[in-house]
């Protein structure tokens, strides 16, 4: 009898420009956390739509068992959400043009669903919630952003706890009523969509993970647990309940 094959997760991919050329990546630390976290295998969606464009994404959908929106050098544009014109950070039309309707039919066809940093404002925005462009600068919160001059080992290190709110899922997957986090963005949630909840605040009060109510899996999370997530339980936990979502719905023959 054959062994199973890996569930597929497609992993949304930025634009950029690297010499003459346009390209759509996808960091590496991601694409691993997929194949070492969740034990699935990842495939790059490109981010080629351009705002306006009609596409299916049920179509996509229909060959996928997980999908995976990554963080990114780039901000939503604010007009997703009537903000104000950006005030810091670069911004990708194509990735918000794909990634929008993308995270909504992905919700209503029950996909699960990791939304990590920008992924996470994105889930936020696709379904009608708004952004703080600058966290830093509300005057209600500490800066969350991380040190771009510190080797990634620090960048990347515990920065502040996180408490978990009982009985949601991240609680269920965790001992501990509260866990260290890292921390390495400049905006975050101002106004939660309806539908999410609240799955864990930073002890400012910021919000630092929600999940789209409901029986699927589709968690949204600020900070980075992609990073090294074989060596942190609790990056990795979140990981393992991501993939065994996504191998659920590989039986059921819906990837």
């Amino acid at each position: 009898m054959s062994e199973p094959r890996p569930p597929l997760v497609g992993v949304i991919a930025c634009t950029t420009q690297l010499g003459l050329h346009p390209f759509n990546i996808a960091g590496e630390k991601y694409l691993r956390a997929v194949i070492n976290g969740a034990g699935a295998w990842p495939l790059i969606i490109p981010s080629l739509i351009l705002p306006d464009d009609p596409w299916p994404p049920t179509a996509l959908l229909e060959r996928l068992d997980g999908l995976l929106f990554t963080g990114s050098p780039s901000n939503v544009a604010p007009v997703h959400y009537q903000g104000a014109e950006a005030v810091e950070g670069h911004e990708d039309h194509p990735r918000d043009a794909t990634s929008l309707p993308l995270i909504r039919a992905a919700i209503a066809a029950g996909v699960p669903l990791l939304g990590i940093c920008r992924g996470f404002q994105e889930m936020n925005v696709a379904l009608g919630g708004s952004l703080h462009q600058a966290v830093a600068d509300t005057g209600l919160f500490d800066d969350h952003r991380e040190d771009k001059t510190a080797p990634l080992s620090e960048q990347y290190g515990p920065a502040h706890d996180i408490n978990l709110v009982p009985g949601g899922l991240l609680a269920g997957l965790w001992p501990e009523p509260r866990v260290r986090v890292n921390s390495l963005h400049g905006q975050g949630i101002a106004r939660l969509a309806p539908g999410l909840r609240a799955e864990a605040y930073a002890e400012d009060g910021l919000l630092e993970a929600f999940s789209v109510a409901g029986d699927s899996f589709a968690l949204g999370v600020q900070f980075h647990p992609e990073w090294q997530v074989a060596d942190n339980p609790f990056y990795l936990a979140i990981f393992q309940a991501f993939g065994a979502a996504c191998r659920a719905r590989a039986a059921l023959g819906a990837g």
